[in-house]
């Protein structure tokens, strides 16, 4: 990070946004008083929630218990009140499936191991999920886009086969700006959307081929984020409508099935970037068995609220993740993912902006409520999220907005503050003037064809019409954290963190958060999207 000292600066004061948005009412103006962020409360809580005592707080284990319990406990001595009617907690239902990670994918003549060369998972829930002689087709980017004029399931039929799919999108791989978004990841370029197109389309599996660029993050993660056990909501019928196999390949083992069938990956890929591409059978059949243990139980996330006092059933909310990826068993022995960046700073952040809103409102109530969610399972899927996006808290149509934080800066503060897309919701206007009052520049996201803003619990209420904004900071600042901690065992507490950057952004978010607390605007979404059509209707 670029600067140098942590700027002393008053309370960040409101000003107006724009013409369109309503001014706020005088008895609502904010104390000039400086915001006191207390760095040894962070670092207790990080300490905390990242040590191994709470085994790297996994769903459904002792660590989330702890956790939980921890978080709850927090807000009650805060004097926040329950979020959840008259419990800290919103039960989640879940299914915890841990596939025997000793299978093996056979396609043709070849056998490829789990973990070394490919992964595979199921958000179905059965003991056994199988493919038998399941024909392959290759399908480019697997993506049906009206609006982009792109669809790369036209004329074929992959109800029951598996097909194989290229990361990210059209856009990032010729850099043309012309062509989806350019460089800026979209949603279709998320292995979240390719697997719920593929499902809508029948296919029985989908296979992402991992190359790192386009997928941001190396082979590693992908390793560690899809084995072990992964969780998903639960339907009443056992989510049948879900995609059976859900799966990643190494690129030398697409290379290996496509030149079987004759075929080379690269002049496949150039053939992807045409809007005519066409489909093509890769004349092998994939058989794969995934052997399932399966546990049900309720995950939870904890919930805790400042009640508004003019208008309390309209909701400012700030989230964090409290889960990560908890322990995992290894021949080497146990193997702890405290997570201490990615998300026990986020969640201590809660905490902390907690504290400092609740004395903020005992000097002057807030008119609208503030309600802080910490939502479990975000690393395997946004399923916390996911449940509270249903609305059976809230309606999303009385959320405001929602400020999410997903790993924060610990180390110096710095002259900037990143933002996640462009041009996507008038929530970006608050960020630019809260980061004016703090002599902070905005600065885009560096890396957008990593489509952070689809990556993070945020998006769950995006998806129903919620404008959010993410803070998030993990590689801009620590250049090896990407490489050697995100998502590894490497990513533990340090004492030594000055946490300068995480207190310039809790004051950021405090005041953003204050000022949406007491005035009267509804941030609107500005680009057209599903997203802004679904505001559109909650606000009628």
């Amino acid at each position: 990070m670029k600067l140098n000292i942590l700027l002393p600066f008053a309370l960040l004061s409101l000003i107006s946004l724009s013409a369109c948005q309503q001014a706020e009412q005088p008895s609502s103006a904010p104390s000039l008083a400086k915001v006191e962020v207390n760095l040894t409360n962070l670092h207790r809580d990080i300490k905390a929630l990242a040590s191994d005592e709470f085994a790297g707080r996994g769903p459904l284990t002792v660590g989330e218990d702890l956790t939980i319990a921890y978080l709850a406990k927090q807000y009650q001595a805060l004097g926040l009140m329950p979020g959840n009617q008259e419990s800290y907690y919103q039960a989640v239902p879940m299914a915890k499936v841990t596939a025997d990670q000793s299978m093996q994918l056979v396609v043709g003549e070849h056998t490829f191991s789990a973990g070394r060369d490919f992964t595979a998972r199921t958000q179905q829930v059965g003991e056994t999920i199988s493919l038998v002689d399941s024909e392959l087709v290759f399908v480019g980017y697997g993506i049906n886009a009206p609006e982009y004029q792109w669809n790369d399931y036209a004329d074929v039929d992959v109800k029951g086969k598996t097909v194989v799919v290229l990361v990210n999108d059209p856009g990032f791989a010729t850099q043309d700006q012309a062509l989806f978004t350019g460089n800026a990841m979209t949603y279709y370029g998320r292995w979240t959307y390719k697997y719920e197109e593929a499902a809508r389309q029948g296919a029985k599996a989908v296979f992402i081929i991992h190359q790192t660029a386009p997928a941001a993050y190396p082979w590693s993660v992908v390793e560690s984020s899809n084995t072990g056990s992964k969780y998903t909501l639960v339907d009443n019928d056992n989510n049948q409508s879900k995609l059976p196999i859900m799966g990643w390949i190494q690129q030398q083992v697409a290379e290996t099935i496509f030149s079987a069938a004759g075929l080379s990956l690269n002049e496949l890929q150039a053939l992807a970037l045409r809007r005519d591409f066409s489909a093509i059978d890769l004349q092998q059949s994939a058989n794969l068995t995934l052997n399932n243990k399966v546990e049900y139980a309720e995950s939870n996330n904890v919930l805790a609220m400042i009640p508004g006092e003019s208008r309390a059933d309209e909701y400012i909310v700030i989230g964090a993740h409290w889960d990560h990826f908890g322990t995992k068993q290894t021949e080497q022995g146990a193997k702890i993912y405290n997570g201490a960046i990615d998300n026990a700073t986020g969640t201590a952040a809660t905490v902390e902006l907690a504290r400092i809103l609740m004395a903020q409102h005992k000097v002057k109530p807030f008119q609208r409520s503030i309600l802080f969610v910490n939502f479990t399972a975000e690393e395997t899927g946004l399923i916390g999220s996911e449940l509270f996006a249903l609305g059976g808290v809230v309606p999303t149509k009385n959320m405001v907005a929602l400020l999410n934080i997903d790993g924060m800066n610990a180390l110096a503060a710095v002259d900037y503050i990143l933002q996640y897309g462009q041009g996507m919701s008038e929530m970006e206007t608050y960020l630019a003037d809260a980061a004016a009052q703090q002599q902070r520049k905005v600065k885009m996201d560096p890396r957008p064809q990593n489509g952070l803003f689809f990556r993070s619990d945020h998006f769950s209420l995006a998806k129903q019409g919620v404008p959010s904004l993410l803070f998030m900071s993990l590689g801009d600042t620590d250049p090896d954290y990407i490489a050697h901690k995100y998502h590894k065992e490497a990513d533990d507490y340090s004492p030594l963190w000055s946490l300068g950057g995480m207190e310039q952004d809790i004051q950021l978010i405090a005041a953003i958060a204050r000022k949406l607390a007491n005035n009267d605007d509804w941030p609107k979404w500005l680009a057209d999207s599903d997203f802004k059509s679904r505001r559109l209707q909650d606000r009628q």
